[in-house]
């Protein structure tokens, strides 16, 4: 049952950021992970404050420079249907149509799927973890197969979503507003692992939300995909994903991108799988040479070592789709 809460539907964007100081107002866009939070009693929303007025947050175009510019309140299902982003973004028209069903992609926004709270059960349930100001995390000793096999100390928790490690891949940046400010990051610094800060996933301050997505114009000879491990082939979120970008240059990798999702507390970018592709033509020597890489680093849990095949298994399919 939802707690009661004050609604704010403004209409400028200055009135929105207006009614957003503060730390009892949160965001509403979508509302798929908010109104679940506040049903869960995850956190209180005294004030929610709906941006679905501000049309200028809306909306797919290009930029001068022959990029794009995604609009916060752009959905999943916009996205995924656009003939831009399908023909020069593979990676991220792909992520997108792999997230949750139907209906939510129509619901759920590019800006509310950055930024949405994890789904670790213990974060979720009725445990005073260390998320949630307590000392300790659940599922060091607990139910942790769906956990992080990266970067997780001293929170375990994996980053839920699937357009995140696309968009980092690209190498996107996003538009922050706060009252009468404005800044503008690189999407990758956007994320905060918890080893940073354990209460936290990302840089956004009080009262900040983002505003606009921009993608960098893709070189010549670039290609991407996104790659999804689920449980179930409905709805569900990643065991393991992979975005990766490539230019080919020659028939051989000059520069490669590549971040895992589902396995770590933020997307995850695997140095040394990139490494591994580096100035290499794609055989199955060489993609079973960077899955190897791509494990390298993993530290899984009593549960959740399954995850370190599940990697391996999804970069070499992904790499051999490209051979």
């Amino acid at each position: 049952m939802l707690p009661k809460f004050a609604y704010i539907r403004p209409e400028s964007m200055s009135e929105a950021l207006e009614q957003l100081a503060g730390d009892e107002a949160h965001a509403h866009s979508g509302g798929t992970d908010l109104l679940g939070c506040l049903r869960d009693g995850v956190f209180e929303a005294p004030k929610v404050v709906s941006l679905s007025g501000l049309n200028q947050m809306r909306g797919i175009e290009e930029t001068a420079d022959g990029g794009l510019r995604i609009g916060a309140l752009t959905t999943l299902a916009e996205l995924a249907n656009s003939e831009i982003i399908r023909d020069r973004y593979t990676v991220l028209a792909e992520a997108a149509e792999s997230a949750a069903s139907p209906q939510l992609r129509n619901q759920g926004t590019v800006g509310g799927n950055l930024c949405q709270r994890p789904r670790c059960w213990y974060f979720r349930g009725e445990f005073h973890c260390l998320k949630k100001g307590g000392d300790m995390c659940y599922a060091v000793e607990g139910e942790n197969q769906y956990h992080a096999i990266f970067g997780g100390a001293p929170c375990f928790i994996v980053h839920p979503s699937d357009t995140a490690p696309a968009l980092v891949a690209l190498g996107a940046t996003v538009r922050l507003a706060r009252g009468t400010s404005e800044r503008t990051i690189p999407l990758e610094a956007f994320f905060v692992p918890p080893e940073t800060d354990v209460a936290r996933e990302n840089i956004l301050d009080s009262g900040e939300i983002i505003t606009d997505v921009f993608l960098p114009a893709p070189a010549e000879g670039t290609v991407s995909t996104y790659r999804k491990l689920r449980e179930r082939g409905a709805w569900d979120f990643a065991l393991t994903s992979l975005a990766l970008v490539m230019k080919i240059d020659g028939g051989r990798v000059s520069e490669a991108s590549a971040v895992l999702g589902g396995v770590a507390p933020i997307p995850w970018r695997s140095t040394p799988l990139q490494e591994a592709i580096a100035g290499e033509r794609i055989s199955q020597d060489v993609a079973a040479d960077a899955a190897a890489a791509a494990v390298r680093e993993a530290d899984p849990l009593e549960h959740n070592g399954y995850k370190v095949d599940l990697v391996k298994g999804v970069v070499e399919e992904t790499l051999m789709s490209f051979a």
